[in-house]
């Protein structure tokens, strides 16, 4: 991807407060949908050729939010470059937000020039763009973006109200796409290389968003302009957050030598003790971060959280906290320690396809267990991964080998669901058990940074693959691990292990579906004498006394089927007895 020089912040805030400010609200030139298409709700589908022949450098977003009436007022300026030649452009933008107009290089368009059906807008240019050449698109439009269901599962806009009845909104559109407030490629590939915000909100409220904070403008009729600059952003990581807030301050020397600065905007009402503690845990997170993968991937911007009025979400630089500062007896706060993973496991390295997830959510879930024993030692580990291991379904494989939308892999009727988690992260455990650390956090790093030595200012966000994966574990490990993905990650079911005993000689043998390979080697304690089986041919022997206490894998390194779990999870699914 490209890396876009960062506007100065004199030019950004002339933008602010004329060129890119939204247009007085004025009447539609078309009905808002009353609903969003089913298109518009779905997230990943596959590029238009149009698409995929350009390079989206950069969207300039100016957006006017108006709590009152629960619409927003919006000019987007979006910037390409032809790879190849193209005679069209194509984005996506709700149906519920009519455009009011378009205008390519400074030529305005007729209404017969572009369209947009179901909300994939397609704009007709006045003549070929030929490859290297640029166009910058304008496009004015506004309305009553979707209201979320239920933020951040089912997203779109939420309106609400802080305790001091002021207003308290936020935006959280990972299942749904960047396309519900602006318009984009809606599509992990669609990342433009810049985004700049201009956020226009009542006066009295802030408006803390994405990247590096350029300034703010008082415009002095009850409105002001926050502006913002990100680099390289995430489609779905865009969000705005609008309320009474404060902001903490401090800064973090990293064990890389760079001070990266860390934000936290909670409400003006919260207790000033509970932020404090919250922000607290800041810098021994980083910490963490940077010593198990490697640098934080946007120092030069921040490190930010926002409490927001829906649970959270992984917006880049602007992290969205709604946890209400709960205590669990975990010693951290899992849901910022999750969402901070994401800006390794999601904004620095982005799966290149939806099919691929299990990246972002299993690897940055593991995470959680490995900073449990960081802070409080192997029983604390043990204790997350147990937690993991009973809520695992393995009704689809977390990667079915061929392109889907966000739909297909989040909803557990149709994909892996909430395995992209638990079980993502327990088969990184495994994978870590199997090769050893020094090869498995190899393996992340390049995965995550594309170099085994990242150093600050020396990489680039990137997308990153199941495939990728398979052969960076591989080449770090020395050996082929092809069996050990095919079994994990492309089949549903886990591994069984079978157990068969004549007199002093024992057979474990490994079965899996459709008889796939399994070498998995696999530890025995006998009368508390560990000996390990290679699993050569997915078989090994071990002897032992009838009567000898045997325990299989006594550190659970292996994942595995267990008829006791599957037990256990059938009994909680089943209905209450009458009695």
């Amino acid at each position: 991807m490209r890396f876009l020089s960062l506007m100065s912040a004199t030019s950004l805030l002339v933008l602010a407060a004329c060129a890119s400010t939204p247009e007085s609200a004025t009447p539609a030139a078309a009905t808002p949908a009353e609903l969003s298409t089913p298109f518009t709700l779905t997230t990943g589908s596959p590029r238009t050729p149009e698409q995929q022949s350009v390079r989206f450098e950069k969207a300039d977003l100016a957006i006017r939010v108006m709590p009152d009436s629960q619409s927003i007022d919006a000019v987007a300026v979006l910037d390409v470059t032809a790879a190849q030649p193209v005679d069209r452009l194509v984005f996506e933008l709700d149906t519920r937000l009519p455009i009011r107009s378009i205008v390519i290089n400074g030529r305005p368009l007729t209404t017969a020039e572009w369209s947009n059906p179901d909300g994939r807008l397609t704009i007709v240019l006045p003549q070929t763009l030929a490859a290297g050449r640029g166009a910058s698109v304008r496009i004015a439009y506004g309305g009553h973006p979707r209201t979320a269901p239920q933020a951040p599962w089912d997203g779109g806009f939420v309106w609400s109200a802080a305790p001091n009845g002021q207003p308290w909104i936020a935006t959280a559109v990972q299942g749904e796409g960047c396309d519900l407030f602006w318009p984009c490629i809606d599509h992990p590939l669609g990342e433009p290389g810049r985004v700049d915000l201009h956020i226009t909100v009542p006066t009295g409220l802030m408006a803390p968003s994405n990247g590096r904070f350029i300034g703010s403008v008082d415009h002095g009729d009850g409105w002001t302009t926050w502006t913002w600059s990100a680099r390289e952003p995430n489609t779905y990581a865009i969000a705005l957050n609008i309320g009474p807030y404060v902001e903490m301050q401090a800064d973090h020397v990293s064990r890389y030598g760079a001070t990266i600065p860390l934000r936290f905007w909670p409400l003006s009402t919260d207790d000033p003790a509970k932020a404090q503690g919250l922000f607290d845990q800041f810098p021994r997170m980083m910490d963490f971060y940077e010593a198990t993968v490697g640098p934080f991937p946007f120092g030069d911007d921040k490190m930010g959280v926002v409490e927001t009025p829906h649970l959270g979400m992984e917006h880049q630089t602007i992290n969205a906290y709604g946890n209400a500062y709960r205590l669990d007896g975990k010693d951290y706060d899992w849901l910022l320690h999750h969402e901070l993973a994401h800006e390794w496991f999601g904004n620095q390295m982005t799966d290149a396809d939806y099919d691929d997830l299990w990246l972002h959510e299993g690897l940055g879930s593991y995470m959680q267990p490995l900073y449990a024993r960081w802070l409080n030692g192997d029983r604390a580990m043990q204790v997350e991964l147990s937690e993991m291991r009973g809520k695992l379904i393995n009704r689809f494989p977390l990667v079915s080998g061929r392109p889907q939308d966000d739909d297909s892999v989040y909803d557990s009727a149709r994909g892996p669901g909430l395995d992209l988690y638990n079980k993502g992260a327990l088969v990184a455990h495994s994978l870590r058990l199997l090769i050893g650390d020094h090869a498995f956090f190899e393996t992340i790093r390049r995965l995550v940074y594309g170099t085994d030595d990242p150093r600050p200012g020396q990489f680039e966000p990137r997308f990153g693959t199941t495939a990728e994966f398979e052969a960076l574990a591989s080449r770090a490990a020395g050996r082929d691990l092809g069996w050990f993905f095919d079994v994990y990650l492309h089949q549903a079911a886990l591994p069984e292990l079978r157990q068969t005993r004549a007199g002093d000689r024992i057979v474990l043998e490994w079965i899996t579906e459709g008889g796939r390979p399994f070498p998995m080697p696999l530890e025995v304690e006998v009368e508390g004498r560990v000996q390990t089986l290679s699993m050569t041919g997915g078989r090994g022997e071990l002897v032992a006394p009838a009567g000898a206490h045997i325990l299989i894998d006594p550190q659970n390194k292996v994942l595995r089927r267990l008829e006791h779990i599957e037990a256990w999870q059938a009994a909680r699914a089943a209905p209450t007895a009458p009695k």
